[in-house]
């Protein structure tokens, strides 16, 4: 593997690029008039002001100190580059405020001071505090880092980290806890060499110690060699680590370690010195951007190696990214005095727990499908894993409140897990809802593509969430294949091939000839047809043999459908089938229909898509406000479609009188109820706008879909198949795991409402 190179002309145009810079300041509240300007500014502002007055407390109601943090330096240690000075750090400086809006959603203002007396920053930093709600400290060099934070921390009643120091010790200790799990070593057993000792090494050592390591099995070593007590000051922050031992070298330091700690410079560690460290050893070389030994060469001198560094084309990167934004998001949330030791634990547990699940297809496709089993290439999450925030966060704000630093309390866990993923845009509050119903009462699910990767890593992910027990219909030989080649476990599950389950495919093919007979097919059709998984699938689903179906993932839509529609039908009282996406956005969830089935409906098919998709969002517990799409506002423009629309609405509020529906609307008059009320305030969807869209024909509600989800950046959940007599999903071609997830849990729900009816 090569490390992904970054040419110098592009790098200076991805920052000058007009607006210059990675950030910039965007308003929350509307300043269209001169009214939002009165209240955002004179004289309306003076209200929140003397509340804040009144009551400091307040000021976490009333401003955006409590999603605001500063990222603050000097500019005097800057990550491979070294003392810069303060004016030349700002572009870090603005990425890191990038890294924290980016993964945890919060706000940054980055704050370069031309300052290197430790004393004067401190004031300087401490007069800030009124402005944010925490401070993360940046690359200011040892040891007046030290120092620095512990002044403040002392001083300020906000959460403050020095993410040099503390980041890598959390996120490195999670990876250590790992590999000593993996090798069956105990962390207050092992020898370790720390060589380099400057700030995030001194933190990585105090803080191993907090998980167990002894201090009297430590030797770190600085450009000088062994920290010795007769060389150093007691008044040295390396003095802590300073050993009594007999030796002065790297070369005699590593002979019997079990643990090496890189935090110096590139290609110091030299083979034979790795040669000499104790079975299976732990060596995580951080240097960056060169580790102190090759990874290649490590990995060819010692088989039984667990390596760790701090790039991201080798296994096991240790990222600051995997801690700072979830640390601050969860200490903020609960409005916490500081970040403490529990905190910080709790953030590396939750990290080394995480490792050990199952990993998210989003993340196999950002990593190139690299396979991601915990185990020595794998000993803590990639930094793009979307699960690290309500992992992270959740933990650390616990963690706060358990200590007694957290001035608000978190009761409903299931909703702060749902604001944390709107706060990234990953709004997920309708599938919590779904998910939580489908455990309780989870159905057999049967999946007619289990010879294909991500259903398998899907039928995993719904057994151990208990949201289903999953039916394996597929190659035996293939499929236990893929079980073993990714480290699942479906071993309880029932794996079934239609063209070995004679007695079952019997029996199918008898009840389909009876049901098909008198339509053109045979009983020798029957037969064959039985032996596809699909039909397979439907005739166990129709028997009662399982209570969900899934399938579609790898075939045409129109090609799954039809054996469903054959062997189960529609549900009694209907006469079609209709689709419907559900489209997550950071305004609201959005119901589309139809998306899938009828190219060009009649109204009479209208007016059933109305009410199968009004049933639908009911029963995900939402009130349907229906919109009739078409390019004519309530008559403004004639034609056959929106008077064929207009009739559908007709007949709809007459078959459902108390359903919010109106129409025939363009698309921005639905979801704008100021522009509605503006302009046609006499729709009963001028109130809240509406979150059920009606398409007049398929191409419509298809396109829309795809555009908003493509360009728009929401997430598509479905197709949702509305109409079918059982509960059967047909799946998007590519699927992602999460979305399968997403189906079967749908599916789940629908086999509970079945039940009730």
């Amino acid at each position: 593997m090569s490390q992904r190179k970054i040419r110098k002309e592009d790098a200076l145009k991805y920052h000058s690029n007009a607006p210059a810079g990675k950030i910039e300041v965007n308003p929350t509240k509307p300043l269209t008039t001169q009214r939002d300007l009165a209240l955002a500014y004179s004289p309306g502002v003076a209200e929140p002001c003397l509340e804040i007055k009144d009551n400091p407390e307040n000021v976490y109601n009333y401003t955006a100190k409590g999603n605001l943090v500063g990222v603050i330096s000097n500019g005097t240690a800057v990550l491979g580059l070294g003392n810069i000075g303060a004016l030349a750090s700002k572009p870090v400086m603005e990425g890191k405020g990038v890294l924290f809006k980016k993964f945890a959603g919060i706000d940054c203002f980055d704050i370069e001071i031309d300052c290197t007396d430790p004393d004067e920053f401190i004031r300087i930093v401490k007069s800030l505090e009124p402005t944010f709600g925490g401070i993360n400290l940046e690359d200011i060099k040892a040891p007046e880092s030290f120092r620095i934070e512990q002044e403040l921390k002392a001083q300020c009643k906000i959460p403050i980290m020095h993410d040099d120091q503390h980041g890598t010790a959390i996120i490195s200790a999670a990876a250590l806890l790992n590999a000593l799990e993996i090798t069956g070593k105990k962390i207050e057993e092992i020898y370790t060499v720390v060589l380099g000792a400057g700030t995030a090494a001194i933190a990585c050592s105090k803080f191993y110690i907090s998980l167990g390591l002894k201090k009297d099995n430590v030797v770190m070593i600085d450009k000088e060699g062994v920290v010795h007590v007769d060389t150093v000051n007691p008044n040295d922050p390396r003095a802590e680590f300073a050993t009594n031992k007999k030796i002065k070298t790297l070369d005699e330091a590593i002979s019997g370690a079990d643990f090496f700690l890189g935090l110096s410079a590139a290609n110091v560690l030299k083979p034979e010195q790795l040669a000499k460290m104790a079975k299976d050893p732990i060596v995580f070389a951080l240097a960056n951007p060169d580790p102190e030994i090759e990874y290649e060469l490590a990995m060819a001198t010692r088989s039984d190696i667990i390596m760790a560094t701090g790039r991201s084309d080798y296994p096991n990167q240790v990222n600051n990214v995997l801690g700072f934004p979830y640390i601050f998001r969860g200490a903020l949330d609960v409005r916490s005095s500081a970040i403490n030791e529990e905190m910080k634990l709790a953030a590396t547990y939750a990290l080394a727990a995480m490792a050990k699940e199952p990993v998210p297809d989003t993340v196999y496709k950002a990593y190139d499908n690299t396979k991601l089993v915990f185990g020595r290439e794998y000993l803590i999450p990639k930094p793009l894993d979307p699960r690290l925030i309500t992992r992270i966060a959740p933990a650390v704000a616990k963690a706060a409140m358990d200590s007694g630093v957290a001035r608000l309390q978190i009761e409903d866990w299931e909703q702060y897990e749902a604001d944390l993923l709107q706060r990234v845009g990953m709004s997920q509050k309708l599938m919590t809802k779904i998910v939580t119903m489908a455990k309780t009462s989870p159905k057999r699910v049967i999946f007619a593509e289990a010879d294909n990767y991500k259903v398998l890593k899907a039928a995993q992910i719904i057994q151990d969430e208990k949201i289903g027990t999953p039916i394996l219909l597929g190659n035996k030989a293939k499929i236990a294949q893929l079980i073993s080649e990714f480290s699942l476990d479906l071993s309880n599950c029932q794996i079934l091939n239609p063209r070995e389950e004679n007695e079952m495919v019997e029996r199918f093919a008898n009840i389909l000839y009876k049901k098909r007979a008198r339509k053109g097919m045979t009983k020798y059709d029957a037969l064959k047809a039985m032996q596809d998984r699909n039909h397979f699938g439907a005739a166990m689903l129709n028997e009662n043999s399982g209570d969900v179906l899934i399938s579609g993932l790898t075939k045409d839509y129109a090609q799954t459908i039809k054996p469903a529609l054959k062997i189960i039908g529609v549900a009694d009282g209907s006469s079609r089938v209709a689709g419907m996406y559900i489209l997550n956005t950071k305004r609201e969830t959005y119901f589309f229909a139809d998306t899938t089935v009828n190219v060009d409906p009649c109204v009479d098919d209208l007016v059933e898509i109305i009410g199968l998709t009004a049933a639908k969002v009911r029963m995900f517990g939402e009130v349907p406000r229906i919109a009739l799409l078409s390019y004519s506002n309530f008559g403004t423009n004639r034609g056959k479609e929106p008077e064929k629309i207009q009739q559908a609405l007709k007949i709809a509020k007459e078959r459902w009188p108390t359903l919010i529906i109106d129409g025939e609307m363009q698309a921005n008059i639905a979801l704008n109820p100021s522009l509605m009320k503006e302009h046609y305030p006499f729709s009963e969807l001028s109130h809240k706008g509406a979150n059920t869209l009606i398409f007049p024909n398929l191409a419509a509600g298809n396109i829309a879909y795809k555009l908003l989800q493509e360009i728009g950046g929401a997430e598509a959940i479905g197709p949702v198949l509305l109409g079918m007599k059982k509960p059967v999903h047909i799946l998007q071609l590519g699927s992602s795991v999460r979305e399968i997830v997403n189906m079967v849990a749908i599916g789940v729900a629908d086999a509970q409402m079945a039940g009730k009816v």
